[in-house]
């Protein structure tokens, strides 16, 4: 299927690694331009190279900011003042009890996970309406439906992107534009890789293992009972992203193994 992306300026941000580079590269092979963002000079020459090896055609460009942060923000729209698709995928987390969840870790989290979509669509979604075509989605999570108690101030996060997602998409009305969110569930991003193998190490156990034994105790309701991978995800955000998904709006599609067990 040909996407109609060439031609198309893309923007997806914290993609220098996880779920945002395979969705950088996905855009990238089917002819986008596209802008990795990171906060580390090193981290973004890395992806762009990777980009450029994996597809020798690709149009791949990169700004370092660290646009969980006002300033990033504003540094970010002085190199880029327009962006014909804005995946809002940067995001952090932390597993936590709740009483141990300070003032200072809800409004971090909510400055990188919630502000940073909110700055970069003020930003981008009205030149597109302008243009009368656009893109925006945002990566939410499974977590924003079902909100983990390990971590009740990120899956809140999630819930809120899924709000804003939503709201957005009722002001394109009428328009080319789109606004949608992405539910992945569990997903084998760098850190869940850095954390099975630190804790298959600390246990003596294989990664395998740790998977299993995830999926058994932490997220039963899997029906996949496996990490999907970032270019699972990817697939999907790639397609929204197109001209060919354009009766797609205010949508929340689940990429999520079959964790969330509701209907709608």
């Amino acid at each position: 299927m040909d996407l109609k992306l060439h031609g198309k300026s893309a923007l997806v941000s914290g993609s220098t690694a996880g779920i945002g580079f395979a969705i950088a590269l996905g855009l990238a092979q089917e002819g986008a331009s596209v802008i990795v963002n990171g906060r580390s000079e090193e981290r973004v020459a890395q992806a762009i190279a990777k980009i450029q090896q994996n597809t020798p055609e690709a149009k791949v460009s990169g700004v370092v900011a660290d646009i969980g942060t006002a300033l990033g923000v504003k540094q970010l729209f002085q190199k880029v003042p327009h962006v014909d698709i804005l995946i809002n995928n940067l995001g952090i987390y932390e597993p936590k009890t709740f009483f141990n969840i300070t003032d200072e870790d809800w409004l971090n989290i909510f400055e990188v996970n919630v502000l940073s979509g909110v700055r970069l669509s003020r930003q981008y979604l009205q030149k597109q309406l302008e243009q009368n075509w656009g893109r925006i989605i945002f990566i939410s999570s499974e977590s924003g439906i079902q909100i983990p108690v390990e971590m009740i101030h990120y899956g809140t996060t999630k819930t809120a992107q899924l709000a804003i997602a939503r709201g957005l998409a009722e002001i394109t009305v009428g328009t080319g534009v789109t606004v949608n969110s992405v539910l992945p569930g569990p997903t084998r991003s760098e850190g869940v890789e850095h954390f099975i193998t630190k804790l298959a190490q600390e246990r003596a156990i294989s990664p395998a293992e740790v998977e299993a034994e995830f999926f058994q105790n932490v997220r039963p309701s899997s029906l996949i009972k496996r990490f999907a991978t970032n270019e699972e995800v990817a697939a999907i955000v790639v397609y929204l992203s197109s001209p060919v998904a354009s009766a797609t709006n205010g949508a929340a599609l689940r990429v999520d193994g079959g964790v969330i067990r509701s209907i709608v």
